[in-house]
């Protein structure tokens, strides 16, 4: 492994898991606690060189993909009041823990990690991004990993051939075709995950189904209607990756701090 390992942590996919885990009764603090006991138990076992925790901007702006897709994420929960209001105290505890915070700007903080996840990999670093989110998996490579703690496993090569049938370059294509249900991306209606993955096996990806002159009646039939939709699905899917990040490595080093007992 390479002496360099950029570990990015999608922040608000960590931090609302642990918070949703709270007994009703605990305070901002114990969810606190609890992400920093989080954030020190990635750190011992990804031990990284370099390391920040990325944020979504927190306004009402739903960004791009709802410009492309006006339902997208339309029925997401907001963001708990308390937790909203405690995010610059858990950042600050990150920083106190020698972990910098990067706070998205219209983009979707997805689309920073995924900018900075494929800098590093260009030039064979490694690099781990810690989510759950399925998404990242469409930007695996040789030295690029996506961890998923909560599950204590590997969004690897393996986890996408088994859960969705396809290769990773193919993802946006499948959720062009099948959706994605929790973020309200409804892909081609009567088309699911089965379906798109024969279909991608068969012609390489969406523009070559949407194009093909030699289609089964059944799915041309489905298909019918709805080519743009399926674009526009796959466009939201997609991350994007020329994000201006406004920092170099340098800036987000490790260097751990010694924790209070």
């Amino acid at each position: 492994m390479s002496k360099l390992h950029v570990v990015i942590i999608d922040a608000m996919n960590l931090i609302r898991r642990v918070h949703a885990a709270q007994p009703d009764t605990h305070t901002l603090e114990a969810t606190t606690q609890t992400c920093l006991k989080t954030l020190d138990k990635i750190i011992s076992h990804s031990e990284p060189s370099h390391i920040v925790a990325v944020f979504d901007h927190t306004g009402q702006d739903r960004g791009w993909r709802a410009d492309i897709l006006p339902e997208y994420k339309q029925g997401r929960k907001p963001m708990p009041s308390d937790l909203e209001q405690g995010l610059d105290t858990i950042q600050d505890a990150f920083w106190q823990r020698g972990v910098d915070s990067l706070l998205s700007q219209g983009d979707e903080a997805d689309d920073m990690i995924a900018t900075l996840a494929l800098k590093v990999a260009a030039h064979r670093e490694q690099v781990t991004i810690v989510s759950t989110d399925k998404g990242y998996c469409q930007l695996l490579q040789p030295t690029l990993r996506v961890r998923d703690y909560f599950q204590h496993r590997w969004l690897d090569l393996a986890f996408v051939e088994k859960s969705f049938g396809v290769r990773p370059e193919q993802l946006c294509d499948f959720w062009g075709l099948a959706g994605i249900s929790s973020s309200e991306i409804s892909g081609v209606p009567s088309i699911g995950p089965k379906s798109a993955a024969s279909l991608l096996s068969q012609y390489g990806d969406l523009d070559a189904i949407l194009s093909a002159n030699d289609l089964a009646d059944k799915w041309a039939k489905k298909l019918d209607g709805h080519h743009d939709l399926a674009r526009k699905c796959k466009a939201v899917a997609q991350l994007k990756t020329d994000i201006p990040l406004g920092f170099n490595l340098q800036d987000i080093r490790f260097q751990p701090t010694t924790v209070s007992a």
